[in-house]
């Protein structure tokens, strides 16, 4: 975050009434269903998933209030020291030229902090005007001398925002302020750091998918950041980091392609030590400066990022910030909205002083959610698959080791919804459960057991949390361990796992499912460790499973989930090569080679899908070019056959508002082509 506290993000305006729920609809609700879907398994919840971010600038941030509020919200990772000013800090003098230091905000005031809220720290090193002896002389203060046994250290805050592509916030005194010198000294860091404490993680600044300067291609640059950076540093780091303010309420289905697509990018340059490097968001708020920034929307928004983040993998979650200060004031759903970015009230006022916020630490509305987020899934549950069929409503959902399994539901309605929970994979017990709901202007999440494992009703502008305990004592297996693809082609794929411990009874057989959305499609079964997935779909991304069963039919847990995506045909009679020439983050200019290597065309039309509904055709040439939804069609001109061996070359503007997940399968005359990247 740059020192003025507000970095420019999308704004997002809410222009949402006062809240007034008719009589008629509280007493008949509108029905929602809730489906959730225990075979279909994502990522364990993280040690460190709850975290937020203390900025050197903030007078409480070490004090016995602030850092009790913290733990009773489940924080267990706070990061340090704040922001942009990371890149100005100076730990040994806790000086930061330029910039703001509060008294009581040092080093060991902040672990103080950390160490009663019984967090983690995460430790920012000084890039912009610092080196990598400064860097290696804090983790040895910090592991070897005051023995705080720091794992996680990141290396610079947004040093893409240097000026190098335009704009400019962040500090860098480095002549050259390009990725590939980043690079060079995120390496020299690393080995500095790791021979004081080879045991510390090493985190790496990208840029996060769809967001600028993502995809941009400098001037003199040989790639973007996240490829240029990655080339280099990919065999030195642990972790990567990525920073999101969405600026709307809307965006968590970007998460799933956001995440996958930085995988992927990790994949291509780490090799085998790719599933080794972690995903942390470091920075996360759903707000701006107007308006939702710390009423009831907000916290619904974060909640539902959180829990999707989470679910994708990602080792931590870290708001942006404990305190914050006042911003632009506004009434929104019936309570007045500070524009504060903070967790917690900085008891700041407006600089007329007509409006004050309130007491000093008195939590925001986003501090209930994730504190609700930390009660819903804790660390070591399994986030499972959950989805409605109203889109006002979002379900999460994480099953237990107790054999519990907790969903909670996220109204953002000013309607109250009347939802019915249907599982697969999974039995509750009779008998009401208990429910955590924490409603409008609520100051507190409230306990009560209500309703039952099928029916609840979930109040207006609401965060409703479900935790069920199973029909009878779990006696499966254990769960399998996590799946392999290989020999991955257009149709197939080879599935392999480690075998699953047998409970009481030995395990008979493996079962693969693949997931859709929150239903599950059984692809097969095998009494072994090893099976080939067929009659597959080319250029799909696949997300499976796999249960063990025992022979008397008791069930695992899923495996936790492997992603794979399957090739276009290795021969066919045309082949297409797409090019992407140019990227502005927000689209880009994409060349296609069309190959004929069949027989002779006197005309030719090529198709394609849009992945995501965010991406759309803007132009194209060289060929007549339409759209349909997200199907689009380019068709010969006039006289322009293909003869055998022949190649057109053709082009398109691609637009994109999320993560861009390129087009994979092109058909030429009806024939699906060999793809070329």
């Amino acid at each position: 975050m740059p020192k003025t506290l507000l970095r420019a993000a999308s704004a997002i305006v809410l222009t949402l009434a006062a809240l007034n729920v008719p009589a008629a609809h509280a007493q008949n609700p509108a029905p929602v269903e809730v489906t959730v879907n225990a075979r279909a398994a994502l990522a364990d919840v993280p040690e460190t998933g709850i975290g937020t971010n203390h900025a050197i600038w903030d007078t409480h941030l070490g004090s016995d209030d602030t850092a009790d509020l913290l733990k009773a919200a489940g924080v267990r990772l706070l990061r340090y020291p704040g922001g942009s000013y990371s890149d100005i800090y100076h730990w040994a003098d806790h000086t930061a030229p330029g910039g703001y230091v509060a008294p009581n905000t040092d080093f060991d005031t902040f672990m103080a902090g950390v160490r009663r809220t019984g967090a983690q720290a995460m430790v920012t090193a000084n890039y912009g005007t610092g080196t990598a002896e400064e860097a290696a002389a804090w983790v040895r203060y910090a592991n070897v001398t005051k023995g705080y046994g720091i794992e996680y250290w990141e290396i610079g805050n947004e040093n893409y925002g240097n000026g190098h592509y335009g704009a400019a916030w962040e500090a860098d005194d480095h002549d050259d302020k390009s990725p590939a010198e980043y690079a060079r000294h995120l390496v020299a860091y690393a080995d500095a750091m790791k021979a004081v404490d080879p045991d510390i993680k090493i985190g790496a600044v990208l840029t996060t998918p769809a967001e600028w300067p993502d995809a941009i291609v400098a001037e003199g640059d040989e790639g973007s950041w996240n490829e240029v950076v990655l080339s280099t540093a990919a065999h030195k780091i642990d972790f990567v980091v990525l920073h999101w303010y969405p600026g709307a309420l809307d965006r968590t289905d970007r998460v799933p392609d956001m995440i996958q697509l930085t995988r992927e990018q990790i994949a291509r340059h780490a090799g085998a030590r790719a599933e080794r490097i972690g995903i942390a968001m470091t920075e996360f708020n759903t707000g701006s400066s107007s308006n939702g920034t710390n009423t009831q929307p907000g916290a619904l928004a974060a909640a539902d990022a959180y829990a999707t983040l989470l679910a994708n993998g990602v080792f931590t979650v870290d708001w942006w910030n404990v305190h914050n200060g006042i911003g632009a004031v506004t009434e929104v759903e019936g309570h007045t909205d500070y524009g504060d970015f903070g967790l917690l009230s900085s008891a700041g006022c407006t600089s007329d002083g007509s409006v004050c916020e309130p007491a000093l630490n008195t939590p925001f509305a986003p501090y209930y959610a994730l504190q609700m987020v930390s009660r819903f899934a804790r660390p070591g549950d399994q986030f499972v698959r959950a989805a409605t069929d109203q889109p006002a409503v979002s379900a999460h959902a994480a099953r237990r080791p107790d054999g519990g399994l907790a969903v909670m539901l996220i109204n953002t309605s000013r309607d109250p919804y009347s939802a019915t929970l249907d599982y697969a994979g999974y039995t509750p017990a009779t008998g009401a459960p208990t429910v955590l709901s924490h409603t409008n202007g609520a100051t507190e999440i409230t306990t009560t057991t209500a309703g039952s494992a099928t029916s609840q009703v979930l109040p207006p502008l609401s965060l409703t949390t479900v935790v069920l305990s199973p029909d009878g004592a779990r006696t499966g297996p254990d769960a399998p361990g996590q799946p392999a693809a290989t020999a991955v082609t257009d149709t197939t794929a080879t599935l392999t796992w480690p075998r699953a411990a047998a409970g009481d009874r030995p395990v008979a057989k493996y079962e693969i499912h693949r997931q859709h959305g929150a239903v599950t499609e059984q692809l097969g079964e095998t009494a072994g460790t090893s099976f080939t997935v067929r009659n597959l779909t080319p250029g799909t991304r696949y997300t499976v499973n796999v249960i063990a069963r025992d022979s008397g039919g008791g069930l695992s847990w899923s495996s936790p989930p492997l992603t794979f995506t399957t090739t276009t045909p290795a021969t066919s009679s045309c082949r297409v090569k797409l090019t992407v020439e140019s990227d502005w983050a927000s689209g880009y200019v994409g060349g296609l080679q069309v190959t004929n290597t069949g027989a002779p065309m006197d005309g030719w039309t090529l198709n394609f899908t849009w992945p995501r509904a965010w991406q759309s055709l803007g132009s194209g040439w060289s060929a007549t070019w339409t759209e349909d939804g997200q199907e689009v069609k380019a068709v010969s001109e006039p006289g322009g056959g293909l003869d055998t061996g022949e190649t057109a070359t053709i082009g398109f503007v691609g637009n994109y508002s999320g993560p861009n997940v390129l087009p994979s399968v092109f058909t030429l005359n009806g024939t699906v082509c060999t793809a070329e990247f």
